[in-house]
């Protein structure tokens, strides 16, 4: 719990940490100012009511008011300021963990789903705002009105006072064992909230699939059986708390009894008078809503525990792919491309092994293989999304670990398949990965992948809005903008993997045209199935299991009868005689 404390403070602005501290002392004063008016009542039984002397009336009413107001003064005031303070990290917060979620590699969305990442986002880190904002001075409110009425209750009545404070190592027992259990119940609750939120963000993403195939009603199945066991997890620990309740309003109820059984006896006995007992009586609240408050501030902590450790475990994470202390800056990139003897494992798998090939600047490579080769992987390795286990990969003579990420990815233009298109105009899409393009400029390169005539039909043309991930555009057009996008980035490597694979013939022929004569110099380097794709290449690699198992232009390729030579003849639907 310390190690946390420390974290959510350490996230806070030092300008702020003064207001935090001034705001919990006023915690404390506002506390130590509940004393007042019961101490005032005592007078106002005793010397006036009692004694029948009506002349201090008017300034101990005057004086209880003015104290209740200035008060609720000091905590109004005091609450403003927690919430400041506790927006002020919650801002910090977020903007911490999305720029550690912008910085962390592969590896780490490997092993995070997006539900569980929004989840700790959003509902984990409002819990630490939570505490900042709630639980803390409700802890510092109970502590202090707990030893101030204590305090002050001995120098009333000792012996009544300490017969009342007895029954605190009873609840002290209770709390430990409560304790104990909470914990856990806690974490599991956190699980099931991940595992509910990950169902809905997967859901909602594959809204389309799902009604593709008339799965509405097993994936509600799905979620059900995930929300009841949220459901379930929350009674649980509900049914935990009651089963401690009773026992706390049986302590907390036993004050208010032994208060007016033994205070009736003391003045019976004249060890009391009417006005202190009074002041117990008004008081006894004070030493039993402290062990109400228990329980929900148990559960509080062991909530925000729970949360904080979620969000500290983004926040200490840390991506195993970085700068090199030695990098080096490149002011532009070439385009050679050297692999050398490299290998990549898995999860333990081998994905490549011994791969080796060189493109030189300008030159187009192409590769191809089954499924699942390695294809992928090798753009992966080469942009540095990963770190080859084996081998060298090297961008212009130089090891892309020595090169500086930002500015090896910013010169490497990337367009896949797997098309993600954010929720912004057309324009912004293009232009994503180089700010400084003109309106025309974006045209131009809109034009270059054939998307310039579907664009300006669609109602705002360039300003139109793409809906999330290019709703409302088919699977062709979101890959033709992400072509542009690519293209726009003006890289040293032009990447394209599988980038017209749901475009048709024509348009395929004519984004190879415009590949030829684009405005600037880079290496191509294109992953397909279709032989129309690669067949002008400089370089053919066919990768089969992790190797090359091919490597050569295509008449090279074809006079080798292999792999390649098979696609073909199955593309141009000719028996492998037939082809040339």
């Amino acid at each position: 719990m310390m190690r946390q404390l420390k974290w959510l403070w350490g996230n806070m602005d030092v300008k702020y940490r003064k207001w935090h501290i001034l705001a919990i002392a006023l915690s404390v004063v506002t506390s130590a100012m509940l004393l007042i008016n019961p101490a005032l009542s005592q007078r106002l039984i005793d010397d006036v009511i009692l004694a029948k002397n009506p002349e201090p009336l008017l300034g101990i009413l005057g004086l209880m008011l003015l104290t209740k107001l200035v008060r609720e003064a000091m905590r109004y005031c005091m609450i403003i300021t927690l919430e400041t303070t506790s927006q002020n990290v919650l801002y910090n917060l977020r903007s911490r963990l999305f720029s550690r979620l912008q910085h962390n590699d592969f590896a780490f969305f490997n092993q995070h789903r997006a539900g569980d990442l929004m989840t700790r986002m959003s509902a984990d880190v409002d819990w630490c705002r939570h505490f900042l904002s709630s639980i803390d001075f409700r802890i510092v409110d109970s502590v202090c009105i707990f030893l101030f009425t204590t305090l002050f209750l001995l120098t009333v009545n000792w012996q009544l006072t300490l017969t009342l404070v007895v029954v605190t190592p009873v609840l002290m027992l209770i709390t430990k064992v409560y304790s104990k259990h909470i914990r856990p119940r806690f974490f599991a609750m956190r699980e099931r909230l991940s595992e509910m939120n990950a169902a809905a963000q997967e859901n909602i993403a594959g809204n389309r699939v799902v009604k593709a195939f008339a799965r509405e009603e097993y994936e509600k199945e799905k979620f059900t059986e995930r929300n009841n066991a949220f459901r379930q997890s929350h009674l649980n620990i509900n049914k935990l708390w009651l089963s401690f309740y009773p026992l706390i309003e049986l302590l907390a109820n036993a004050i208010m009894l032994i208060t007016i059984f033994l205070g009736g006896f003391f003045i019976i006995k004249g060890k009391m008078t009417p006005g202190e007992l009074s002041v117990f009586t008004s008081l006894s609240w004070a030493l039993s809503w402290p062990m109400r408050e228990l329980g929900n501030l148990l559960n509080d902590l062991q909530r925000f525990s729970t949360c904080a450790a979620k969000v500290m475990e983004i926040d200490c994470a840390r991506p195993s792919i970085v700068d090199s202390p030695d990098a080096v800056d490149h002011d532009s990139m070439q385009g050679r491309i050297e692999f050398r003897n490299v290998s990549f494992s898995f999860d333990r798998k081998q994905v490549l092994e011994d791969v080796s090939f060189t493109v030189e600047p300008g030159q187009t490579v192409a590769i191809m293989g089954p499924t699942g080769g390695g294809k992928t992987t090798l753009i992966n390795l080469l942009s540095r999304c990963y770190d080859a286990t084996e081998g060298e990969v090297m961008v212009d003579g130089c090891d892309v670990r020595d090169w500086k990420l930002s500015q090896l990815r910013s010169r490497i233009g990337v367009a896949t398949q797997d098309v993600f298109l954010f929720s912004d105009t057309v324009e912004g899409n293009i232009a994503f990965g180089n700010q400084s393009l003109t309106v025309d400029e974006v045209k131009d390169f809109a034009a270059r992948a054939d998307a310039a005539e579907f664009v300006e039909r669609l109602g705002e043309g360039y300003d139109t809005i793409i809906g999330e991930r290019g709703v409302g555009l088919s699977g062709g057009q979101r890959q033709r903008i992400a072509l542009a996008r690519a293209l726009a980035m003006k890289p040293g490597i032009l990447v394209m993997d599988d980038t017209t694979s749901a475009v048709d013939s024509e348009t395929e022929q004519y984004i190879q045209e415009q590949l030829r004569s684009l405005p600037y110099a880079c290496t191509k380097v294109i992953i397909a199935q279709r032989i129309s794709s690669m067949r002008d290449a400089d370089l053919i690699l066919v990768i089969r299991d992790g190797r090359i198992a091919e490597r050569g232009t295509h008449d090279e390729l074809m006079r080798m009868r292999g792999y390649y030579y098979e696609t073909c003849a199955l593309q141009n639907d000719l028996t492998c005689g037939e082809v040339m």
